[in-house]
This record gives C-alpha cells, structure tokens and sequence, in this order.
C-alpha cells in the first residue's frame, strides 16, 4: 500500500508540473470597492469568494492545492481598477473574482487580457465587456452575471405594460452601469410602445437633489426608472418625502443591499428593483447561505455570483487541467455546465451566461422579495 502510495504521489506531482502548476496553493484576486460609498458591494464579494474558497479547501482544494485569496480595493474607480490590474499583473495572479462597477471592470479588463489573465465580473452588466473583448480576441474576459440589454429585454416592456399610459421619467448617474442599464430599458420600453417624458443624467455623489425632484413633481412624473447607486436614489426619495411627492422607482440590481434602506428610510417603501431570480432560493445554496449567515453576514446582492465565480475558477481548471488561463476559459466555454451555488450555468462564445432569468423585487419595510408578475 505504502509503494502506490508514493507511486500515486508522484504521478499527481507530475501531472501537476504538466499543467503549469507551480506551487501547493493558487491565488485567486478578488476586486472591487472594498472601501468607499459602494463598499457593501466589496463586502458581499469578500464573503461570497472567502466561503466558496473556504468550501473548496476543504474538500481537497483545487487539482490537490489550496486556493488563497488576494483582495484588491479599486473603489469603483476607473483609474485604480486599472492600477490594480497592473499590480495583479505583476505579482503573477492569473484568476481576478472582479470587478464590480462595469466603469472599473471594461478599462481594467485589457490590462488583464494583455497580461495572460482571466477576469470573471459577479456583477459588471455593460455589454461592452465581453462585446469589447471578442471583437478584440480576448478570451480571457467573462462574466458570471447578467447582462444591461437582458435586463432592460426584461424590464422595459413590463414597465411599458404596467404603466401605459402613465408619466415615465427615465435617470442615470453617467457611469458605464448606470446608463448603459438606463438606455437599455429606454429602448426596450419605446419599442414596447411607451415614451418617456425626460431623460438626464445627474451627478453622483451630490448631497441635494432637491432641485432635480422639484422637476420631476412639476411634470408629474408617476415613475421614475434611475439607472444608479442607492446613495443617490436613497437621497432622491427622501428629499422627494420632504415635498409631499411620491413616484415610484424602479431601479436596477444595484440596490439589492441594507444600505439602501438605511439611505431611504420610509421613503424608500415600494421601490422596486430588477435582480436574477433569487440565488438564496436556490436548493444548490442551501448549504453556503447557512455557512455564510452562521459567520454573521446575510448573502445578499453579489455575494453568491462571487461564490460561483470562484466556484467556476476551480471547476474551469479541473476540467482543463491546467492553470492556463486561454485553456481555463475555453474549457468553461465547451457548452458543458459549470455547477455552483447559483445554480448550472453555461457560457456563449463571448464570455456570457446563457439563458439568464431575473426577478422584480420590492422593498417593504426595510426588506426586499419578488413580486409576481402581471
């Protein structure tokens, strides 16, 4: 027994040295805002990305070696992501769990595909990240999310259909996320036959919107769909609140966090938001939900997509049997499916998931849950 033992040991050494492996452990990036008005974000992918790691390690790693985790603060900043990227680069990481605001992720990702690694967003929806990248041959370059003209396929003729007839107002905050999802749903919603009657961009971060909802009230708007943050929409609500206005916001995922109640208070009673049918519901993320709650901190928003990322790092290795970036993403892209805690998903040509589903959630006394639809 003890000589196939040491046989068996020293085939796997073998096999691991064939695939490129280096090293008893592997190190995963994990990027986002960890600090910064958007640092709920970083904190749901540190939880989801430490628990998927947590999980692997203990059932015998990643092809026998042992996943670390590396995090990086980009603060949803276009300038520091790429700083990051360049750092992560450098220090030999071939895996980014990243990043979060599609601002941060399109600049970064050509730092990432010109230095051999492989980026997987949990969250960044702007089509123009994968679009961009196999356009240019970079097929390092995927997400494990949805993307801005599905959501808006989604949302916009349901918001034509709910509200015919009614004032809608259309917003955004000028990021990449923020108007990428506000003009997909804008043309989804005129070609399901409903004109908006404003469209504009605000300034982000400002403290008084005031002036803004003034406008909104004089025209009358009922609805108003923000492409945006929850600082800015908590802010808008609760100033409209203040004169006597109510309209109802629908909004995309990003507000999918505590946060945003904490922002709106009151005010934020009935704000819907469209989000990928519920991972917690999910009888695949059973087992990770408890673990993560145990630990005291809820799953919500991002949290389980990065779990999957991760998840699907490991997995694209096993079945590549290599390291190797190029050959990691064209394993994930065979058409077979990855299994995570998101459920089995598959990835197109470009980098995409396949066959995404979402829900419209709604606030109610400082806690969301999907609506039925009509």
């Amino acid at each position: 027994m003890r000589k196939t033992g040491i046989l068996q040991a020293a085939m796997f050494g073998l096999l691991l040295s064939s695939s490129g492996a280096l090293a008893d452990d592997i190190t995963f990036a994990v990027a986002g805002p960890m600090t910064g008005q958007l640092a709920n974000i970083g904190d749901q992918f540190k939880q989801g990305a430490q628990a998927a790691a947590d999980a692997i390690n203990a059932s015998g790693g990643v092809a026998g070696r042992t996943i670390k985790l590396s995090m990086e603060d980009d603060q949803c900043d276009p300038k520091q992501a790429v700083s990051i990227a360049n750092r992560i680069v450098a220090n030999g990481v071939k895996f980014v769990d990243g990043h979060a605001c599609s601002g941060s992720s399109i600049p970064a990702s050509a730092v990432y595909a010109e230095g051999g690694v492989m980026m997987m967003s949990p969250a960044s929806s702007n089509p123009a990240m994968t679009d961009d990248a196999a356009a240019k041959g970079w097929s390092t370059i995927m997400r494990l999310y949805t993307r801005d003209d599905a959501q808006g396929a989604f949302i916009g003729p349901w918001i034509a259909k709910k509200y015919a007839g009614k004032n809608v107002a259309i917003l955004h905050d000028k990021s990449a996320y923020g108007q990428g999802v506000a003009d997909a749903v804008r043309d989804t919603m005129e070609k399901s036959g409903l004109k908006e009657i404003f469209y504009d961009g605000i300034n982000a971060g400002e403290k008084d919107y005031s002036a803004l909802v003034t406008k909104l009230k004089e025209m009358k708007a009922d609805v108003v769909y923000f492409g945006g943050y929850h600082p800015e929409a908590g802010l808008m609500l609760r100033q409209a609140a203040e004169q006597g206005y109510k309209f109802q916001l629908i909004m995309p995922d990003s507000i999918a966090s505590p946060e945003f109640w904490q922002v709106a208070g009151p005010a934020g009673e009935g704000t819907m938001f469209v989000f990928p049918s519920d991972p917690q519901a999910r009888p695949e993320a059973k087992e990770a939900i408890e673990k993560i709650k145990a630990g005291g901190f809820t799953p919500e928003g991002f949290t389980l997509f990065s779990y999957a990322v991760i998840q699907a790092f490991a997995q694209g290795i096993e079945r590549a049997g290599s390291d190797d970036p190029v050959k990691v993403a064209e394993a994930l892209k065979n058409g077979e499916p990855i299994h995570t805690v998101v459920g089995d998903v598959t990835f197109d040509e470009k980098g995409d998931l396949k066959n995404a589903s979402y829900d419209i959630n709604q606030w109610h006394d400082g806690k969301y849950a999907p609506i039925p639809l009509d």
